[in-house]
């Protein structure tokens, strides 16, 4: 398989409760993730739990992503993945056959800090290339802008 693995961290002076509630919201994935602009099939009561599934398109949203709760254990971890045809479009049509994992951790490494750590792993089946939008999503500029949002976010509220 190939693998491609991003990961970044950010510490907030939030609870690491108050980040997770927040990161955890695929609702709130628009107003934070590069790339994300709608959010589909959300179960009526959140938080989400292991088994709950969702979708998630890009801005013209020909990629589709369905996700699946894998680990919610609230404060500390939270693994969702979506395995399959990677940004198919509205049709199942299209995408890449392989299997992408997203980790957050949450750590208290001080009385007032929460550090917070996403790990994207993308693996694509041996001999299927990846398609070079996929290295646009795993790249880490990406990610910290995510996290930088995510910071604006809690401020605001």
């Amino acid at each position: 398989m190939g693998v491609v693995t991003t990961s970044s961290e950010t510490a907030f002076t939030q609870s690491a409760e108050e980040v997770y509630d927040f990161v955890t919201n695929p609702a709130n994935w628009v107003k934070t993730y590069p790339g994300s602009a709608h959010i589909g099939g959300l179960p009526e009561d959140l938080p989400l739990k292991v088994g709950d599934t969702w979708t998630e398109a890009g801005p013209a949203g020909d990629r589709i992503f369905t996700w699946h709760l894998a680990i919610a254990m609230r404060p500390r971890m939270f693994v969702f993945n979506s395995v399959g045809r990677l940004g198919h479009d509205s049709e199942g049509n299209g995408g890449m056959e392989g299997r992408m994992t997203i980790q957050y951790q949450f750590t208290r490494p001080g009385a007032d800090v929460t550090l917070f750590t996403r790990t994207m792993t993308i693996e694509a089946y041996k001999g299927t290339p990846m398609p070079d939008k996929f290295f646009q999503i795993v790249n880490p500029a990406n990610i910290d802008a995510y996290h930088a949002a995510v910071a604006r976010e809690l401020a605001a509220s």
